[in-house]
């Protein structure tokens, strides 16, 4: 008796093609993006891989979305979120008489150690967008979209990082 050949073999093998192919294209940006925002290396491959799982899951859904990346992006963002307030509520357990501690950004979260200290003197949503909109080069519409607040948010933490980046840079300048 021949064996009988499974249809759904050759939907899987297109479908796991399909999702590899764009896994192979967005992974590296959603994890430099993520790093630009966390300071941190491991928490960014932590919620990129988290975001790439959610994906995989809901392929056949995602792959039709206009942006089927923005969606990554946006649910890396939010698991790096739930990681750092995880984090946080650990920490504000473990150590009563340290509270609201927020863990300073990682001298390697970009290339260039200029941006780098520029990035880390911002606050985490600062980061957030500022990382969006100069590094990503995305617009205040986007960068909105991704972070899940309206275009007067962007707007006005895009104004506050410039202002604190400003201030950094005029300290730098002092103390040389």
């Amino acid at each position: 008796m021949a064996p009988v050949a499974w249809e759904p073999v050759t939907f899987v093998t297109r479908r796991n093609d399909e999702f590899e192919t764009f896994f192979l294209a967005n992974y590296d940006s959603v994890v430099s993006t993520l790093i630009a925002i966390t300071g941190d290396r491991e928490r960014a491959v932590d919620a990129t891989q988290e975001a790439f799982i959610k994906a995989s899951a809901r392929w056949s859904k995602i792959r039709s979305y206009e942006l089927p990346a923005a969606w990554v992006r946006k649910t890396a963002i939010n698991a790096s979120r739930d990681s750092w307030r995880s984090d946080r509520r650990r920490r504000q357990r473990e150590s009563p008489l340290v509270t609201n501690a927020v863990p300073s950004p990682a001298a390697d979260i970009v290339d260039d150690a200029a941006t780098a200290a520029l990035l880390g003197c911002l606050s985490r949503r600062q980061r957030e967008v500022a990382t969006l909109f100069y590094v990503e080069d995305r617009s205040v519409s986007e960068t909105a979209g991704l972070l899940g607040v309206s275009e007067g948010t962007v707007k006005s933490q895009l104004a506050d990082a410039r202002d604190r980046m400003r201030q950094h840079l005029t300290a730098e300048e002092a103390r040389r």
